[in-house]
C-alpha cells in the first residue's frame, strides 16, 4: 500500500522472526511491524511458554525510532490452542492464567513505564491505537436475534453504540493517564462500534467455519483509520 505511493521507488523487504521491515532505499525511511501481539513478553522456558506481565526487553526494538503507534487488546481472551503462552508471571508469581482484564492491565502498567523511562518526545512521536472492538452479540446492538455480524449490511445509525464502550477501552485511558510523557490516543473504539457491517464474517479465512466479526475488511474501518493517523501526522 505504501508502496503505491511511489511505484519506482527501490525498496527491500526483510523479516526476522516476528519482525518485519520494509525499506524504501531512495528515501532512507523504514517502517517495521513488530508482532509482538501483548507488548510485553512471551519467554519460553522449561515449563513452557510464560507471558512475563513485568517485563519488556522486547521494547528494545522501538528505541530510537521517529514514530510509534502500539496497539494491543486483541489477543488478551485468546484461549486455547491460539492462546501463544502456557503460564502467566507477575510480581515473581506464575500461575496458568489470571483474570484477562487483570492481565492486561499490568501489561499496560508496564508498557507505560517504558514509554516514560525510553522515549524522548523531542526524537520520537507516540501513538497508541484504542482498542478495537468486535461484535459476536447483537442484543448490544439492539438485534437480539443476531448472534454475530453475518448479513450486517448497515452501519448503526448515529453516534452512541447501545451496548456501551467496552471495559478494555477504561483500562486503556487510566494507563495513559499515568504516563508522563506525550502519548497520543487513536481512539477508534466508539466509531468502529458503530461498523457491525464492516467485519469479514463468512468471507473470512475460515469461511462460515470460522466466523469472523473481530477483524475488519481492509477496505472500510481501517481506512478511517488511518486517516485519522494521517492527520495527526500532518
Amino acid at each position: 500500500m505504501l508502496h503505491s505511493a511511489v511505484p519506482n521507488a527501490n525498496y527491500n523487504f526483510t523479516r526476522v522472526e516476528d519482525v518485519s521491515i520494509f525499506t524504501f532505499t531512495d528515501y532512507g525511511l523504514k517502517v517495521m511491524l513488530d508482532r509482538n501481539v501483548y507488548l510485553v513478553d512471551v519467554v519460553r522456558e522449561k515449563i513452557g511458554r510464560v507471558l512475563k506481565l513485568d517485563s519488556i526487553v522486547g521494547g528494545k526494538l522501538w528505541k530510537e525510532i521517529d514514530m510509534l503507534i502500539f496497539n494491543t487488546w486483541h489477543w488478551w481472551n485468546r484461549r486455547g490452542p491460539s492462546q501463544p503462552w502456557d503460564y502467566v508471571e507477575v510480581g515473581g508469581r506464575i500461575s496458568k492464567d489470571i483474570d484477562r482484564m487483570v492481565a492486561f492491565e499490568k501489561a499496560l502498567m508496564t508498557w507505560a513505564g517504558w514509554v516514560d523511562s525510553n522515549i524522548d518526545p523531542a526524537k520520537t512521536k507516540v501513538f497508541f491505537q484504542g482498542i478495537s472492538p468486535s461484535h459476536y452479540n447483537g442484543s448490544q446492538w439492539d438485534e437480539p436475534k443476531a448472534r454475530s455480524c453475518v448479513g450486517q449490511k448497515e452501519p448503526l445509525l448515529g453516534s452512541t453504540y447501545p451496548g456501551g464502550l467496552p471495559p478494555a477501552l477504561s483500562v486503556l485511558k487510566n494507563a495513559l493517564s499515568k504516563i508522563t510523557k506525550p502519548v497520543t490516543l487513536l481512539d477508534v473504539t466508539n466509531l468502529s462500534l458503530l461498523r457491525k457491517d464492516g467485519h469479514p464474517s463468512i468471507y473470512g479465512l475460515g469461511g462460515t467455519t470460522a466466523m469472523d466479526c473481530s477483524h475488519w475488511c481492509l477496505c472500510g474501518v481501517p481506512d478511517t483509520w488511518n486517516e485519522i493517523l494521517y492527520n495527526f501526522i500532518l
